[in-house]
């Protein structure tokens, strides 16, 4: 049987410009000018709650699943096995790891109480699960396979007692995720999103690749739209009735959380998807194809080059004696701070080095240069 269906060949332009948004956000609200005047909506919920910052890194996941359906069918048609796809799904996974503790470890790779789960060593470990799912199962088992993993988490995390909490317990310190972290890793690293939650990560992709085959099949743009957005409310409001028991929570990854973010990655799909694919208005996204042509690669170069000016250091003198200060906060403070409110200088230094990063992939894209890891 045939891993995927539909012969719909087209490329998704919608899906391009989600994926840039997605990697603008991502920039955007990794780099303000100082930690210490952000607005609300730019920092991530502290426990439970979600703020639009959160949906960024589950929206990622959703538009990994989503392009599965796509860039295998070039693979099969190229007659390439199962265990072919297999091995490349893990050396993709090895290099998205190796590259994201590449990025962790600057300057000296001392690795104790970082955090080794992060963007691209969590993206690499879920890929690589939901990607050999994908290739050896059929749509069926993918979603009974999700739903098993968004249950198995949740029996998980009110089932098993933590010493000194007990069952059930949601709090930072009390709760099971936090537990086993320490447990397997005798508390030596920041646990982020932490091990646990890799259960319910998964189901973030695959639900986005039961999406890829809806978009592949031979249904017409208005039912695949109307679909869309029939199921992404459903997921909205499943999500928020779940949210009762098991609240939203980014770094516990909550089953309700997965299925509110898969309900409004849906929305926002079907809102490109309609824009963009079939009422074709692309002008207006144009700067968000750039960054979703090159995805992974915009995020990477942000990521070293904000990580390389936060190393480079100087002296200067600003009146109140010399002092040493980074690249970074030598640009802040001399072209930001102070123009505006802290708040805006934070955010216009943040917007000003998207639109640097977006400079360098429209480089990229006018030499038709597209990195695919």
């Amino acid at each position: 049987m045939s891993i995927l269906s539909g012969a719909n060949q087209k490329r998704l332009i919608s899906l391009d410009v989600f994926r840039g948004v997605t990697i603008a956000g991502m920039i955007l609200v990794n780099n303000p000018g100082t930690w210490s005047a952000i607005y609300p909506a730019l920092k991530h919920a502290e426990w439970h709650r979600l703020t639009p910052t959160d949906l960024i890194f589950p929206f990622f996941l959703f538009i990994i699943g989503v392009a599965m359906p796509y860039s295998f069918s070039k693979r099969i048609s190229a007659g390439e096995s199962k265990s072919k796809l297999a091995l490349h799904v893990l050396k993709r996974s090895v290099i998205l790891f190796i590259i994201g503790m590449f990025l962790t470890g600057l300057p000296n790779f001392n690795y104790y109480n970082k955090l080794i789960l992060d963007v691209l060593q969590r993206i690499g470990v879920v890929y690589l699960f939901a990607g050999i799912i994908f290739i050896y199962c059929n749509q069926k088992w993918q979603i009974i396979i999700s739903i098993f993993c968004l249950a198995l988490y949740w029996i998980l995390m009110f089932v098993i007692p933590v010493p000194g909490f007990g069952a059930g317990d949601l709090s930072l310190e009390g709760n099971v995720w936090s537990y086993v972290d320490k447990v397997l890793t005798s508390g030596w690293h920041n646990h982020g999103e932490g091990i646990l939650s890799l259960i319910s990560s998964i189901p973030s992709v695959l639900f986005g690749a039961i999406v890829g085959y809806w978009l592949r099949s031979d249904k017409n743009n208005n039912e695949k739209v109307n679909g869309m957005f029939v199921f992404g409310s459903a997921g909205l409001v499943v999500g928020v009735v779940l949210d009762m028991w098991f609240p939203f929570n980014k770094l516990l990854w909550s089953s309700s959380y997965v299925i509110y973010t898969t309900g409004m990655a849906l929305m926002f799909l079907a809102f490109f998807y309609y824009v963009i694919d079939i009422q074709e208005y692309k002008k207006l996204f144009f700067p968000f194809v750039v960054l979703g042509t090159n995805a992974t690669v915009a995020f990477i170069f942000s990521s070293l080059i904000a990580k390389l000016m936060g190393l480079i250091k100087f002296s200067v003198n600003f009146g109140s004696g010399p002092s040493e200060i980074s690249l970074k906060t030598f640009i802040y403070v001399t072209f930001f701070k102070g123009n505006f409110s802290d708040y805006n200088s934070s955010l216009f230094y943040a917007l000003t080095y998207l639109l640097f990063c977006l400079g360098i992939m429209y480089i990229l894209y006018r030499k038709k240069i597209f990195i695919k890891i």
